[in-house]
């Protein structure tokens, strides 16, 4: 019987060890830390500000509309572009010209009802995997 208590109590504190290392073990990123996400912000951030965006692969531009490759709701989705969209790259203002055939972007789109185009209001490139993993 008092080797079953001495065992109980041996697990219960390298158990109680255990959990303190794996504790310390885990790294938060701050803000500030360089690398986090690019130099934008951290990358949990990044994923809960972009969860309502599609994300794709530039297949082809044109000069009223994008067309991504690769998004969760197959291939060669149409983005319909019009005056009111704005373009980011790496959180600076930009311009359609700076988009290319291959680049990683998130859309924020809205659904026209009478016609059933998505319509862009915002592309964004420059955050993502490409620079989170830098």
């Amino acid at each position: 019987m008092r080797a079953r208590i001495i065992y109980v109590i041996f697990y219960c504190c390298l158990g109680s060890v255990l959990t303190a290392g794996l504790t310390w073990a885990q790294v938060y990123q701050s803000i500030g830390s360089p690398g986090a996400a690019g130099h934008l912000e951290n990358a949990i951030s990044v994923a809960g500000k972009y969860q309502n965006y599609i994300y794709g692969v530039v297949k082809k531009i044109g000069k009223d509309e994008i067309i991504l490759d690769k998004t969760r709701f197959g291939n060669d989705q149409v983005f319909k572009l019009d005056h009111k969209t704005k373009y980011e790259d790496n959180g600076k203002r930009s311009m359609l010209g700076n988009f290319k055939v291959g680049d990683m972007v998130w859309i924020d789109a809205k659904i026209k009802k009478k016609t059933n185009d998505k319509i862009a209001k915002k592309v964004i490139k420059g955050v993502g995997p490409k620079t989170v993993s830098r």
